[in-house]
């Protein structure tokens, strides 16, 4: 009897339950869970298909990318003993900070001689000068000599013709003889003179060629001087940008040579090159917005725009090209380097140096 009673309560409880639809009957209760992980799965594939079109598809990304940067090599320009070392290894410099100093005994010596060399220049320049004033007085002088030359020989001359007009009884034989001899005297006396006077103009013009030679020998020790004064500017080698210094191989003491690397200067400013495949280049141009990730700091996004794509593969410039005339060529697809460069500088607290690796993001559509 109490058997009977519960059952009937339980199914009476159970039909009050489904007439209010908070139990779905057994027969119906396998088809809710399924529409519900149709919904659910269906949820899934819109958010991913979402995600697809909105983040992948419109970028193109590649891990073949690092930092790169202008890295200057430090070389002396003169030979020298390493007199002074400034700079530490990965230290920060400025433009125009002195990195090393070469020994300047030597070259202070030789622009003292130099300046010797110039001296002694000028002064015979000065003296080359002088002698053109002399031999030009010398000219003065042998000209008036000439006049005076002219005259006599224009006196003597008419004497000699006044005394051959008259006849010969009115005149000596003794002062016509001495007539003639003095036409004679004053005719060698004007060749004479002119020839002082010639004589003294090729002395002048020696004189001047003596000036050109001396001013040109001045010019040479001015230039020499020159020299001496770069040399000894040259023992202070100083930071032709800002930068840190990396790569030192110098030490206090050794003695370098012009052209010898003494160490690395890396520049603030730097970029990346990212090696794109060439099937990724279909949709990318110059200016087009990149988010740059570097793997030294995950966290961390820098924003910058693609300023221009290599003219050719990275495999055509390297050292030996591939040479695809062959019978056995496989075609390997080819990355092409694309610069990025950054829209802002970089923090100054984050070490980012040429050669990190970074990932970024080129957004092409």
């Amino acid at each position: 009897m109490n058997n009977t009673f519960t059952e009937e309560a339980e199914g009476k409880v159970a039909k009050a339950a489904i007439a209010e639809n908070r139990i779905l009957p057994p027969e119906k209760r396998g088809y809710g869970w399924q529409i519900l992980a149709g919904i659910v799965f269906l949820a899934g594939v819109v958010a991913l298909m979402v995600y697809y079109f909105r983040f992948i598809v419109p970028y193109e990304s590649t891990d073949d990318a690092f930092i790169d940067g202008y890295v200057t090599t430090i070389s002396p320009r003169v030979a020298g003993q390493v007199a002074q070392l400034m700079v530490m290894d990965n230290q920060k410099v400025k433009e125009g900070d002195v990195l090393v100093e070469i020994d300047p005994r030597d070259y202070e010596s030789g622009l003292a001689q130099a300046r010797a060399d110039l001296a002694v220049a000028r002064s015979r320049l000065t003296q080359s000068q002088a002698q053109v004033k002399v031999g030009k007085a010398k000219v003065a002088v042998a000209q008036a000599g000439t006049g005076a030359a002219l005259a006599e020989n224009e006196r003597a001359t008419n004497d000699l013709r006044r005394y051959e007009l008259v006849e010969s009884r009115a005149v000596s034989q003794s002062a016509f003889d001495q007539a003639q001899s003095q036409a004679r005297a004053a005719a060698a006396n004007l060749q004479s003179a002119d020839s002082q006077v010639a004589a003294a103009e090729s002395e002048v013009a020696l004189s001047e060629a003596g000036v050109e030679t001396a001013a040109a020998a001045v010019q040479q020790a001015e230039a020499r001087l020159q020299q001496a004064e770069l040399n000894l500017s040259y023992t202070k080698i100083v930071a032709p940008r800002s930068g840190r210094v990396t790569g030192r191989t110098v030490q206090l003491g050794n003695y370098v040579q012009p052209g010898q690397a003494l160490l690395t200067l890396v520049p603030d400013e730097m970029w990346v090159i990212a090696n794109f495949k060439e099937t990724q280049l279909t949709d990318l141009r110059p200016g087009q917005a990149a988010d740059v990730r570097v793997d030294a700091y995950p966290n961390r996004k820098f924003k910058g725009h693609v300023d221009s794509l290599q003219a050719g593969s990275g495999a055509q410039f390297s050292l030996l090209p591939p040479e695809n005339a062959v019978g056995n060529y496989v075609k390997v697809v080819q990355r092409i380097p694309v610069k990025i460069v950054f829209d802002e500088p970089l923090p100054p607290d984050l070490d980012i140096a040429p050669g990190m690796s970074v990932v970024p993001q080129v957004r092409v559509k």
